[in-house]
């Protein structure tokens, strides 16, 4: 039986654990060498049956976990998004477990539900949103903490066709819901994260895929056309994703033009600002999100830039009447007395639990400030723009978008292949880790600011690493040719 006793000795050794490991962790590869079905070779086929000892169980972790992860905090991973991690959000995850509540309704663990509605007004404020997003200044919406973007989007997606369905009922009683399903269309860049247009499959819409200008940024005129063309053929658009810090490059599509495009066809826009979202507390990156006046939904995640664990993503809607008509169902099970009077967020999301994401966000937000995260974010951008300028200085290489946030997308002058081999030899070598992304049918790489303790040296480091390996690869080609 293992008991509090037990739970202390063992807690403060995973603590030094975690500490040491953290501190280390530039020490270890960025990314995992193992080969597929490496670990059922290192433990046992079946469980035991008695326990095992616990010291026993903790060098397993070294033994058998740790060959094969990929160390997202090693500052030397420079792949994907920023991903977020911190001491404060890490006890708040113990506390969480500690307790652990199952959320769905208020009365099932008051402080979950209230402790949530607080703190998305508390990043409303800090974001500057529209006060319709803001409980505690009287909005008719608020927010509510998903576990990704993708469900938010897909939560937006499934509210908006709910809204959708009842509208085009009531004005043409004739139509059933199969009919009107079949003719609604969503609209999003063919930059978008692919989680978009996974939405859209799940929900059994239409999803245009709607061609982005020269900046790989989404444009009113675009979509106004392909709405106007959609409706001439009888069908009914009903959704648009805009983002802003696509995946590939990190481009922003046109909010003001797309957000009156929307409000004069009256159809739901909601913002995908997974990653770039948490810039936007800095004041001189408020103005991407200029025009989330329009949009009916608004998302980002605080678990990639803003120092909170996985997962936290932080969804608004304009209209809380909107997501809840979507997603009440009502068993006498889960009423409660005071539901008229409060909000139950299982009529806000797909599942019915949910964990207490909030003290993450309470902890995270009350121990380092806004100030320090502000200055975290700038730090990341700088490096990026220094990266840049690595980049530029030698001929051989180019920038290929413009240098916004913590993402630089660049290459190797030349054929795509040249590139896919310099990518590849990259992560063969294993000091760095890059991911490429594909723009327009040419082949780039995206050098991301990852981890926390990213410094100047470590961008030095890469850019010695890359020169290194692109002289090697350069050097094959031309023995080749």
């Amino acid at each position: 039986m293992v008991d509090s006793n037990d739970f202390r000795k063992w807690g403060k050794q995973m603590v030094d654990y975690v500490a040491d490991y953290l501190d280390n962790v530039e020490k270890r590869p960025p990314l995992s060498k193992v080969e597929p079905g490496y670990l059922e070779k290192l433990i046992p086929s079946s469980a035991p049956d008695k326990p095992d000892r616990w010291e026993d169980v903790l060098g397993d972790v070294e033994r058998v976990i740790m060959p094969g992860i990929s160390h997202w905090h090693n500052p030397n991973f420079h792949a994907y998004f920023a991903t977020a991690n911190s001491y404060p959000g890490i006890l708040a995850d113990i506390l969480s477990d500690a307790i652990g509540c199952i959320g769905f309704t208020w009365i099932a663990s008051p402080a979950c539900t209230e402790l949530e509605i607080v703190m998305m007004d508390w990043l409303a404020k800090m974001l500057r949103l529209p006060t319709d997003f803001i409980v505690s200044e009287g909005g008719s919406g608020g927010g509510v903490i998903q576990g990704t973007a993708s469900e938010a989007t897909l939560v937006s997606l499934l509210a908006a066709k709910t809204k959708h369905i009842i509208r085009c009922k009531s004005e043409n009683t004739e139509m059933d819901n199969y009919d009107i399903m079949s003719k609604l269309v969503a609209y999003t860049s063919d930059q978008s994260h692919s989680s978009v247009e996974r939405a859209g499959l799940i929900a059994c819409v239409r999803m245009r895929l709607l061609k982005s200008d020269d900046k790989y940024s989404l444009r009113g005129d675009v979509l106004k056309e392909a709405i106007q063309k959609d409706k001439a053929k009888g069908l009914i658009p009903f959704f648009v994703c805009a983002t802003l810090g696509t995946t590939p490059s990190c481009a922003f599509d046109n909010l003001k033009e797309i957000g009156a495009v929307c409000e004069e066809e009256d159809v739901w826009l909601h913002i995908d600002a997974a990653y770039a979202g948490s810039a936007f507390i800095c004041p001189e990156f408020r103005h991407y999100l200029d025009g989330v006046e329009f949009a009916k939904s608004f998302n980002f995640n605080p678990h990639k830039w803003l120092r909170v664990n996985f997962d936290c993503s932080a969804l608004w809607i304009k209209d809380r009447a909107d997501i809840t008509d979507a997603f009440n169902v009502d068993p006498l099970y889960l009423k409660h007395e005071k539901q008229t009077e409060v909000t139950d967020f299982r009529h806000w999301q797909i599942p019915l639990g949910r964990r207490f994401r909030s003290l993450k966000l309470w902890f995270v937000l009350r121990l380092f400030g806004v100030k320090y995260l502000q200055e975290y974010i700038r730090t990341h951008v700088k490096l990026a723009h220094e990266f840049e300028a690595l980049v530029k200085s030698d001929p051989r290489f180019e920038i290929v978008t413009e240098v916004i946030m913590g993402l630089v997308c660049f290459r190797l002058k030349g054929t795509n292949e040249i590139n896919e081999k310099l990518l590849k030899t990259i992560n063969e070598d294993g000091r760095i880790h890059i991911v490429p992304a594909n723009l327009r049918d040419t082949y780039i790489l995206r050098f991301a600011i990852v981890a926390a303790n990213t410094s100047s040296n470590d961008i030095t480091f890469a850019w010695e690493v890359i020169l290194e390996l692109a002289e090697k690869v350069l050097h094959e080609c031309n023995h080749f040719l």
